[in-house]
């Protein structure tokens, strides 16, 4: 890798693809009812406050908003020598909500995959949507995401990274050659 980085999503990009997938949230399911976002802790936890806020503004109604570690589900657990267990903060019934699972990169689809274990866990919603800022291929299980900020074709050498600075509400995506 030769670290060259290249900026694919800037700020400004970012909120309008968020507030494009807001609308597509809105126009699948027909309005906020019974719609709860799911953020998947690093990342995807910021990504769904944010798309809250993008949703109430358009909507005048804030959705249920919650994280969910996927730590003790990943299928490469006893692989790693420590990985810190976080918080699964989800303060509502999942039952009979259309969950809306949020996460910054999709990739092989295993963190997808034990993300909904993990939520499966917790309750039985009517469905579960996803929606991600980038979609870069590659997947390896049978994932598919329903709302998708850009579509970033790379090699499996390459790596994306979300930049989030949550006190300036920046945010930036990189591709690492």
């Amino acid at each position: 890798m030769s670290n060259e980085k290249t900026v694919i999503l800037d700020s400004p990009g970012i909120k309008r693809a968020m507030t494009r997938i807001s609308h597509e949230i809105l126009e699948r399911n027909k309005g906020l009812d019974d719609v709860a976002l799911i953020g998947i802790r690093s990342g995807g936890d910021l990504l769904a406050a944010e798309l809250a806020l993008v949703l109430e503004e358009i909507e005048g109604t804030k959705p249920a908003v919650g994280t969910v570690d996927i730590t003790l589900y990943r299928d490469d657990v006893g692989s790693k020598a420590f990985i810190p267990v976080g918080k699964t903060d989800i303060p509502f019934s999942l039952e009979a909500k259309k969950v809306v699972l949020v996460d910054d990169v999709l990739y092989t689809g295993r963190t997808i995959r034990a993300a909904m274990d993990a939520l499966m866990d917790h309750g039985r919603p009517t469905c579960i949507q996803l929606a991600v800022l980038i979609d870069r291929g590659h997947r390896e299980l049978p994932i598919r995401a329903d709302f998708v900020g850009r579509n970033v074709p790379t090699s499996r050498k390459e790596n994306v990274q979300v930049l989030f600075d949550a006190g300036q509400m920046a945010y930036e995506v990189q591709l690492e050659k």
